[in-house]
């Protein structure tokens, strides 16, 4: 405020009121903001009729509902003065009235005194734009007479002080309607007078500023930038209209396929291109366009295998207000590489080889494939391991794999074939596949028993039916091929003792008595066994068998005294003169026993 030196206007009102034994008084004073601190409102003492000898004696101070002691009282001269800086614009922001209220209280008697202080408005705002520079993009086909909004200054003081009236620097092109609104609010608006010409200007620089109504008048500007916008009359232009690229599968995402570049001969936003594909293309998610740029790149999976080739189409439309707009066609190669390998499937297989099979057999056919292209596609196949098969070519892609060697099925009856499929590519990929073959059972095994000949002992005296052996063969065949009956061999009729003596179970082998032998009258006697399998035809092979009797103590000794005339009743003499030892007879006895 320069100086500070202002003059104070200063309104005195007094009231004076009576509520139950205090005694209440208002007083209103006016003082204008930014005053200097110090400056006097008022004799408060005066004006509300109190002796200034007993200000002190009456205690009588101010309080302020503000919380700030803007305001202070001289206890000997009764003065008001100004204790703090007086902001109109912070004390009442958005108000056009500000008013101040404190209390002062004096005691002995007690005394409550209202006062009111309105706060007046200097001009000590300027205007002020929110922005420093404002910016048009006017079309040069703009018609005269169209309006563009202009921001609105704000100036914090009110009344008289507050934003009057805006002006607009000197130019050909426009000029400014100012409007009046409610409550002394003032605007305005950018009107074209006369037409545009890119060509001859393309950028028009304007001040615009704001002017309050104080005494003196303060002001603020603002800057305008109108650009003046091509008319859309090109259209962009491809380099070409006909793209080939190629890209190797499996390219990582982000890869850049082509760069395109279209051209506008327009200026602005007009020549601003935007770049896109074709959405209606099944393969438009493969691949995608960078809108400012132009760079297509790929953003999905490029598979060889599954699509070789591509045909995209491009657009390049400008950013007029009538866009216009290019087209152009992209063929883009997949270039193939090795990410596939090789696959073998089985066209036919038999369950099982017979052990007997010639070489040459077939076991199974497979095909050995590849879905890479070139040599990456060819693929070649080998049996591993020493087995008695091998693998050869029938056409092309068709393998057989065939007996190769002799088969036995009781040393193996099984074999796991890896089949290893390795293609042409760099680096080389390659598969392996297991095939089961089973080698099935022919009757090349006749049955065997533990030994030539078995020895078999038995008790005499046993009861009949008692199984006195058990035989067994075995067969390493499988089924009906191993299955073994038994049958007892002998002379060729019927009537030979030892059928007679024992009989064997055709299924188990198990040999029964079929009398009680006697060790005294058949110490031993032998047959021979014959195990026959169920195979076609029928092996067999023979076993002696030998049963020994084991004697039991069943027989009692005999006597044989010497042979007597008088029968059973021996007699013999001897002479009276007999000494001890002399030879009287002798007898016998026999046991039919053994042992």
């Amino acid at each position: 405020m320069g100086d500070r030196t202002r003059c104070t206007l200063v309104a005195l009102c007094v009231i004076l009121l009576s509520i139950a034994d205090v005694a209440v008084a208002q007083v209103a004073y006016s003082v204008a903001e930014e005053v200097n601190t110090g400056t006097v409102v008022g004799n408060i003492a005066k004006d509300l009729n109190l002796n200034v000898q007993e200000l002190e004696s009456r205690m009588f101070h101010i309080v302020s509902a503000a919380g700030k002691k803007y305001f202070e009282v001289n206890l000997k001269t009764g003065a008001l003065f100004v204790n703090e800086r007086l902001d109109r614009e912070a004390l009442c922001p958005a108000s056009s009235q500000c008013s101040v209220n404190l209390e002062a209280i004096a005691n002995n008697p007690l005394n409550l005194f209202r006062i009111e202080i309105n706060v007046l408005d200097v001009n000590d705002n300027a205007p002020l734009f929110r922005v420093k520079s404002k910016h048009f993009n006017i079309s040069e086909l703009a018609f005269v007479g169209d309006r563009f909004q202009l921001p609105r200054a704000v100036d914090s003081d009110v009344g008289s002080n507050s934003v009057r009236i805006y002006k607009l620097s000197p130019n050909e092109h426009f000029n400014l309607d100012v409007q009046s609104g409610g409550e002394h609010t003032v605007s305005a608006e950018l009107v074209l007078q006369k037409a545009l010409d890119r060509e001859k200007q393309s950028v028009i620089h304007l001040i615009v500023t704001a002017i309050d109504g104080g005494k003196p008048p303060r002001s603020g500007t603002l800057e305008i930038v109108v650009n003046v916008q091509d008319a859309n009359d090109n259209a962009p232009v491809f380099s070409k209209s006909l793209y080939k690229v190629r890209v190797v599968e499996n390219a990582p995402f982000g890869t850049l396929v082509i760069d395109l570049n279209a051209t506008d001969a327009d200026e602005g936003l007009n020549s601003q291109i935007m770049y896109s594909l074709d959405s209606d293309e099944k393969h438009s998610g493969i691949f995608s366009i960078d809108a400012a740029s132009g760079e297509i790149t790929v953003q999905g999976v490029v598979d060889f295998e599954a699509q070789n080739a591509y045909e995209i189409h491009a657009q390049a439309k400008d950013k007029g207000l009538s866009p216009r707009s290019a087209h152009c066609k992209i063929l883009i190669e997949v270039i193939d590489v090795n990410d596939n390998a090789p696959e073998i499937s089985v066209t036919s297989q038999i369950n099982a080889v017979m052990e007997d099979a010639k070489k040459g057999t077939t076991v199974a056919l497979i095909m050995i494939s590849d879905k890479d292209s070139g040599k990456n596609g060819i693929a070649h196949g080998k049996l591993v391991g020493e087995v008695p098969f091998k693998l050869q070519m029938s056409y092309k892609m068709y393998y057989s794999i065939v007996v190769n060697g002799p088969l036995d099925r009781e040393r193996r009856a099984q074999y796991n074939l890896t089949v290893i499929a390795t293609d042409e590519g760099t680096p080389p990929l390659s598969t392996t596949g297991v095939f089961t073959v089973d080698v099935s059972d022919v009757n090349d095994n006749a049955p065997q028993f533990p030994g030539q000949v078995i020895n078999v002992y038995v008790k005499e005296n046993g009861p009949t039916g008692q199984i006195i052996h058990t035989l067994s063969a075995t067969d390493p065949d499988l089924g009906e091929n191993s299955k073994i009956t038994y049958e007892l061999l002998d002379a060729p009729n019927k009537a030979s003792p030892v059928f007679s003596a024992v009989s064997i179970n055709a299924d188990n082998g198990e040999i029964l008595t079929l009398k009680s032998f006697n060790y005294e009258e058949m110490k031993t006697f032998q047959f021979k066994v014959q195990a026959t399998d169920s195979g076609v035809p029928p092996l067999s092979s023979n076993v002696s068998v030998n049963v020994f009797i084991l004697d039991e103590n069943d027989n009692s000794p005999g006597i044989f005294a010497p042979y007597s005339e008088h029968g059973s009743v021996n007699t013999e003499n001897i002479p009276y003169s007999a000494e001890a030892g002399y030879f009287v007879a002798k007898i016998r006895a026999v046991d039919a026993d053994s042992g």
